[in-house]
């Protein structure tokens, strides 16, 4: 966890940045970072084509906020397109995807929320029915 060297102010030159298939990630609020005991913050830019594909967390609920373009997200068998403004929420242990099936970028917040930060916090599950039949796997 947190040493006294964490953070009350993240400024641009702390974020942590992690790439990923989907796009990278701006880290900025999670453990490590802040003293943050039940939040994690991350700012993604996914580009077109790209996809945080079906998984689920098992001890996190996640809201989705779209800052600028356009994203699939889907909420258990349901999908809905989110712009600029809209949210989409996930309750803890829910099947979601993030697809971006447009042809410009999308930038999105991720804001997970746990009682505890425990493992495993990611599980996929988009090689599983029914989701591989909702949409085809990625191969990155």
């Amino acid at each position: 966890m947190c040493s006294a060297a964490c953070l009350r102010f993240v400024c641009t030159p702390d974020v942590i940045v992690e790439e990923f298939p989907w796009g990278p990630h701006e880290w900025l609020v999670r453990p490590t970072l802040t003293a943050s005991k039940e939040l994690m913050l991350v700012r993604v830019i996914m580009p077109p084509g790209a996809a945080h594909q079906f998984h689920r967390h098992p001890h996190f609920e996640e809201a989705v906020y779209c800052i600028e373009g356009r994203l699939q997200q889907w909420v258990g068998e349901e999908s809905h397109v989110l712009r600029a403004g809209e949210v989409a929420h996930v309750p803890r242990n829910i099947v979601h995807g993030s697809y971006n099936i447009f042809d410009e970028p999308c930038t999105f917040l991720a804001m997970l929320a746990s009682r505890e930060f425990l493992e495993p916090s990611i599980i996929d599950v988009f090689r599983e029915e029914p989701w591989c039949t909702h949409k085809t796997p990625i191969d990155y």
